[in-house]
C-alpha cells in the first residue's frame, strides 16, 4: 500500500515474503532422499483462513480486506472478496462452510482489495451490490496525489450489478442486514454492514484495527468523515457487538472507540499547526505523531499526516 492501497498492499506481500521465508526454511530443514516413486506434490499454499463467528456467521481473513460471510438456507451472503488471485481460493472456502449458493456480494468501498474478486465471484450466480459511488469510481481513472499514481479504471466484469444511493436493507437466514452509507470517509462510496440479529458489525476499512488508517481522499474521503462513520457504529452497537474490521483483528465496541479517539487526537494535533499557518513540511519535520507510533503500518506517521493534512486543506 505505500504505493497505492487499491492494486499493491504491501502488507499482502509482506506477508507473501513472510510465508516464503518460513516455507523455505522448513523446506531446507527437511532436505532427505526420497524414492521418486515415493515423492509427492508440496501442499498448495493456503492464503485464505476462516474464522467461526457462530450462527453461520465467519470472517475470512489473509492477504487483502476482511471479508464477512453469512450462510444458512437461504443461500450465502459475502461482504467483499480482497484480490482476483484469490478469487477461486474464496470461493473453495466457502463451499467447505455451506452448500448453499453465493446470493449477494456487497462491497464496503471500490478498492481492490476489497472488489477484486468481484468477476469470479459473478460466476458463481452471485449477485454484486454496492453504492453507486463505488461503480462511479471503478469505471474512471484519476490521479492518487498521495502516493504519485494513476489509478486504472478497471474492466466492467469488475462492478457491482446492483447500487443504491444511501441505504439498503437485506433479509437472509433469518437476519436483517443493514447496509449503511457512510459519505465521504474512507472514501465516497463507503458503507457499514449491521447484521441485527447476529449483533455483527462489518465496518469495511472505515475501520483499521489497531493500526493508522489508509483515507483516500483523492476519492472523496476524509478524516472527519472516518470520525462520523465510527460514530455512526458507535451508536448502533452495544459492548457485546462483534466487529470486522476492514484489515486487522476482530474487534468490540471499546476498541472501535479507541480507534475514533485516535482518529480525534490525530485530527487535533495536524489542525492545530495548519491554524497557525505551518505547512506540510514544517508540520512533517515536528513529528506531531510520534506519540502514535504505536500504530504505524503500510501508512506510517508521516504519511498519516499527509493524509490528515490533505483532508483538513480541503475544507
Amino acid at each position: 500500500m505505500t504505493k497505492h492501497f487499491l492494486s499493491i498492499l504491501p502488507l499482502a506481500v509482506l506477508m507473501a515474503c513472510s510465508q516464503a521465508d518460513v516455507n523455505n526454511a522448513e523446506k531446507a530443514s527437511e532436505i532427505k532422499i526420497v524414492p521418486e516413486a515415493q515423492a509427492q506434490e508440496p501442499a498448495p499454499v493456503k492464503n485464505i483462513n476462516a474464522e467461526t463467528l457462530g450462527g453461520g456467521f465467519h470472517m475470512l481473513t489473509g492477504p487483502g480486506g476482511n471479508i464477512g460471510v453469512s450462510t444458512g438456507d437461504d443461500g450465502v451472503f459475502v461482504i467483499d472478496d480482497k484480490f482476483d488471485r484469490f478469487g477461486e481460493e474464496i470461493i473453495d472456502v466457502i463451499k467447505t462452510l455451506s452448500d448453499q449458493p453465493i446470493r449477494f456480494v456487497v462491497n464496503t468501498h471500490y478498492h481492490g482489495d476489497h472488489t477484486g474478486a468481484n468477476s469470479k465471484l459473478k460466476t458463481t450466480g452471485a449477485t454484486v451490490v454496492a453504492h453507486e459511488n463505488v461503480r462511479a469510481r471503478m469505471g474512471i481513472s484519476f490521479e492518487n496525489k498521495l502516493f504519485g499514481r494513476t489509478i486504472e479504471a478497471t474492466d466492467p466484469s469488475q462492478w457491482p450489478d446492483l447500487t443504491f444511493s444511501e441505504n439498503a436493507t437485506f433479509h437472509m437466514n433469518g437476519q436483517t442486514a443493514k447496509v449503511i452509507h457512510t459519505p465521504h470517509a474512507h472514501t465516497d462510496g463507503d458503507a457499514i454492514i449491521y447484521f441485527v440479529e447476529a449483533n455483527i458489525l462489518h465496518m469495511g476499512d472505515n475501520y483499521f484495527n489497531g493500526m493508522f488508517p489508509y483515507i483516500d481522499v483523492d476519492s472523496g474521503g476524509s478524516l472527519q468523515g472516518m470520525i462520523d462513520s465510527h460514530q455512526v457504529a458507535l451508536d448502533l452497537i452495544n459492548d457485546e457487538t462483534r466487529v470486522i474490521p476492514g484489515h486487522g483483528p476482530l474487534a468490540s465496541k471499546a476498541d472501535l472507540k479507541g480507534a475514533q479517539t485516535l482518529l480525534i487526537g490525530i485530527q487535533n494535533r495536524v489542525k492545530q499547526r495548519i491554524d497557525i499557518g505551518e505547512d506540510l513540511e514544517t508540520i512533517l519535520s515536528a513529528k506531531p505523531l510520534a506519540e502514535y507510533s504505536e500504530f504505524s503500518s503500510f501508512i506510517n506517521e508521516d504519511n498519516m499526516v499527509r493524509i490528515a493534512y490533505a483532508s483538513l486543506a480541503k475544507k
